[in-house]
């Protein structure tokens, strides 16, 4: 903030200016705001997995950082229930993915939109925080801003959204930025180069790295390129109880229902055609922390041609025990693209959606690639296997050359070395972030550059 006292003007300041000049200065910042009441209230939203866990990570920096006791009110899945939400419904009611794919579900989300709205207004919220989803999630901050001004309510919220929309993967994408600005007070990008475009259409936004760097802080992940070395740090194969020469392959389907019921069969297929090259294969599939999923998955192993087990979700640790004890990975393209990377473990990204859907994106998007990684090195280091292409005989030989190639393997974990330091913010961004006077005495991670800048947010 300015003070006028320290800087040196050229001319005399009117009391025009003065006035002009007093309607721009920053309300209170938001803990001082929530002292009055004694409390810090959060209403917080997360539509799918990912978010539900960067959302319970917030939450838990939130507890770290915060002199006010909080009160959590909102909707998402069951860790953030963990860290003290009290859910307004089940966060699978709002995990739709794809364009054409949510039409049947318009009504339902109309439904879930204005409930969420009324018990935001009940709840009386200091600080309103949507993660992704941003289908929901915008419109949802959009008419919670409108319902405060329509009924002339005092102390509007202050609106906060976790990662930014992917605005660079679509034409024209930028230039909807800046009507974000209406309804959204500040965003937090997790991916370079996203907080200065934003601040250029005129978001506030900060830059608080990738989420993945919150697994890296808790385990000592190492990985040669060789299949038969492929290790995290004092685990193995036995902890499965599997053969030291089993082939193992880690399989993600996704976290959404509507994609694991398009992915799993076309998986299971390609796992069918591995069977005769790799005869010892073993298949660890990941299950999304979605009831949906968990009994979708559960109903559809009696089909599955190899061995499978089951790596149930709630765990880091077991997940990552698991790309530690995996040779490759095949994966619906989503965060977990970059979990892979964390985890050094070479894999393919497979995609489909509904044909109208792929239309759509054929069309509007601007780059080549759809997972994260490649975007971010704007190179093909992960294979992907989309739309069309996405069929069980082109995954099958895939895996097979990422199993037997050793510079296919290579290439994934060196690159992973570099992409792991672009979403990491700088040593002088970090320096320049630095917003609670405590916030030193805690270790660097996105959750908790998020909450500082939550708690020293001043509106303006």
């Amino acid at each position: 903030m300015f003070q006028f006292s320290k800087i040196k003007f050229c001319f005399p300041l009117s009391t025009t200016f003065i006035k002009r000049y007093s309607s721009f200065q920053p309300t209170k910042p938001v803990i001082d705001k929530a002292s009055i009441d004694g409390e810090l209230r959060v209403f917080i939203v997360s539509g799918e997995v990912s978010g539900d866990n960067i959302g319970s990570r917030l939450m838990s920096s939130l507890k770290k950082l915060s002199p006010l006791p909080l009160r959590f009110n909102g909707v998402g899945g069951s860790l953030m229930c963990k860290q003290g939400l009290t859910p307004l419904c089940p966060m699978e009611d709002l995990a739709v993915m794809g364009m054409w794919e949510l039409l049947p579900h318009l009504y339902k989300f109309r439904v879930k939109l204005k409930e969420t709205i009324d018990a935001a207004v009940k709840f009386n919220p200091h600080v309103v925080v949507t993660v992704d989803s941003k289908g929901f999630s915008f419109r949802l901050l959009k008419e919670l801003r409108a319902r405060y001004n329509q009924q002339r309510l005092e102390n509007c919220p202050v609106h906060f959204h976790y990662v930014a929309p992917s605005f660079w993967a679509w034409k024209g994408g930028e230039s909807r930025l800046g009507g974000l600005s209406e309804f959204v007070d500040h965003l937090f990008c997790i991916l370079p180069n996203e907080e200065r475009v934003c601040r250029e259409h005129g978001l506030e936004a900060t830059f608080v790295g990738h989420p993945v760097l919150e697994d890296a802080t808790e385990f000592n992940i190492t990985r040669t390129s060789k299949p038969e070395e492929s290790k995290l740090e004092g685990l193995s194969l036995s902890k499965y109880s599997l053969p030291s020469d089993s082939t193992v392959i880690s399989v993600l389907p996704g976290s959404r229902l509507q994609e694991v019921e398009r992915m799993l069969p076309i998986f299971s297929k390609a796992m069918k055609l591995l069977k005769e090259p790799f005869p010892k294969l073993v298949t660890l599939i990941h299950v999304a922390s979605n009831s949906q999923v968990d009994q979708y998955i559960g109903e559809s192993l009696h089909e599955w041609p190899v061995r499978a087990i089951l790596v149930p979700s709630g765990s880091t640790q077991l997940k990552y025990d698991a790309f530690g004890a995996s040779q490759a990975a095949l994966c619906t393209s989503g965060t977990v693209a970059f979990e892979l990377q964390l985890a050094r473990l070479p894999s393919l990204v497979a995609y489909r959606a509904h044909f109208l859907t792929e239309l759509i994106i054929r069309y509007k998007a601007k780059i080549p690639y759809i997972s994260l990684p490649n975007i971010l090195l704007d190179s093909p280091i992960i294979p992907e296997a989309l739309f069309q292409a996405c069929n069980p005989s082109n995954l099958a030989s895939t895996l097979e050359r990422l199993l037997l190639d050793e510079k296919m393997r290579e290439r994934q974990v060196v690159a992973a070395e570099k992409l792991m330091r672009l979403l990491h913010p700088s040593e002088s961004e970090l320096s320049n972030m630095i917003h609670c006077g405590d916030l030193e005495s805690h270790r660097y991670t996105p959750s908790i550059l998020a909450a500082s800048t939550i708690l020293s947010y001043a509106k303006r």
